[in-house]
């Protein structure tokens, strides 16, 4: 692993830890930093040499997340999960799932 690379992993460790003091699972963790970098590659997705039509509402993208900070990022976070989840398509049918723990919407294919 390059020097690069090895950072990145070790800081995303070090904020699961941190986390984990607080009460959030490693799997709750891995789920909202998995959800995170599909918001980001979908950000990606949508400027060139792909320009792709956006899958996530502009107001609820990377970007938005980026414009903010602190309790007002957090406030944004969890409006964004609930918009989401009530949102039509494959979001909706997702986070609709009986027994479903999480209120993180799963990814809808890219």
């Amino acid at each position: 692993m390059t020097t690069d690379t090895q950072q990145i992993v070790n800081k995303a460790w070090n904020f699961a830890h941190v986390l984990r003091d607080d009460g959030l699972s490693y799997i709750a963790y891995t789920e909202q930093i998995t959800f995170l970098l599909f918001l980001k590659m979908t950000d990606e997705l949508t400027k060139p040499p792909y320009n792709r039509k956006p899958i996530v509402p502009p107001e609820l993208g990377w970007r938005s997340l980026l414009e903010r900070d602190g309790d007002e990022l957090e406030v944004h976070y969890r409006h964004f999960l609930e918009e989401l989840g009530k949102s039509r398509g494959c979001w909706a049918r997702s986070s609709r799932k009986p027994g479903r723990k999480s209120r993180t919407p799963p990814p809808c294919a890219v």
